[in-house]
């Protein structure tokens, strides 16, 4: 599949399962019947939940067809407890993985996910940066990719995804930042924009999703000229006011705000300033997981 953006081709990876690494779940999908009577099936309906991780990151997607992308897993471990919530005891595969930057409050919770689950791809950007807990994520990522259990990718915006009906537009990094050094981290962050393919459950709906990209980071997304329009907008950097600027939240121009923090965290997230430029802007229905907990549509 070929992606034509702003008259340049952009390389689309689409992510199908294979049948033979799904045979270690096979008694588990012959009690379907039961859940079916109880409810606990997966819906054919697509989803995404901005996980209640506390003071971090957590996104969680679902394809119509079932495909799971989760993107960053907060601090500490309740992503655990998060996706055992709203997925079947029974699913354990994460078709598409996404770390958008390495700071603990982004990466820690992906660590025990890379244990727990099967994951069939990796979408990272590879920076360099020290943390424990990227160097027990990446030891992990290297012993799973070279025993050909792990399909690894490093991010750039020449590079978009289609997992199920999910069309993943990534729109930064612009190159490969594989060994990179940044002064600020967050403005490595993955920036990308989903969407729904073919019509279906996601079919014009778009959100767009920042990680911790920062002022510096979103001129450059605006700058490249790609497509921002989304109507759903997950605020940088938990609503700080180093992101999130007029500029561009009027580019994307969203009907709903969402800001993923924790309580009386003691960075002041989300800053008032960045809650009076969506409410300038008119974005007034904006969702909190500090206030509203796991959000979900």
């Amino acid at each position: 599949m070929v992606c034509s953006v702003v008259g340049m081709e952009k390389a689309c990876v689409i992510l199908e399962r294979k049948w033979w690494k799904y045979f270690v779940f096979g008694l588990a999908f012959a009690w379907a019947g039961f859940f079916v009577a109880v409810g606990q099936m997966p819906s054919s309906e697509a989803a995404i939940w901005f996980l209640n991780v506390g003071q971090g990151d957590a996104t969680l997607i679902r394809s119509p067809e079932g495909h799971n992308v989760l993107i960053d897993g907060g601090p500490g471990t309740v992503v655990m407890e998060e996706l055992s919530e709203v997925l079947p005891f029974f699913a354990r595969q994460i078709d598409l993985m996404v770390l958008t930057h390495p700071h603990a409050d982004h990466i820690e919770g992906l660590v025990e996910v890379l244990k727990r689950y099967k994951v069939g791809s990796l979408l990272l950007t590879g920076v360099s940066y020290n943390n424990v807990y990227y160097e027990e994520f990446l030891k992990n990522v290297r012993d799973l990719s070279e025993a050909g259990e792990l399909d690894l990718y490093f991010a750039e915006a020449s590079t978009d995804f289609v997992v199920g009906s999910l069309y993943l537009d990534v729109l930064y990094p612009l190159e490969n930042l594989a060994g990179r050094k940044f002064s600020n981290i967050n403005n490595s962050s993955i920036v990308v924009r989903v969407e729904g393919v073919g019509g279906g459950e996601f079919g014009g709906r778009s959100f767009m999703l920042t990680g911790d990209c920062e002022v510096e980071c979103e001129e450059e997304v605006l700058a490249a000229g790609e497509d921002v329009d989304s109507d759903i907008l997950k605020a940088g950097h938990h609503g700080s006011k180093t992101a999130s600027s007029h500029e561009f939240v009027e580019a994307v121009s969203p009907s709903v705000g969402v800001i993923s923090c924790g309580e009386t965290n003691k960075f002041g997230h989300p800053h008032s300033e960045s809650l009076r430029t969506f409410y300038r802007l008119g974005v007034d229905e904006i969702f909190r997981t500090d206030l509203d907990g796991r959000i979900e549509f």
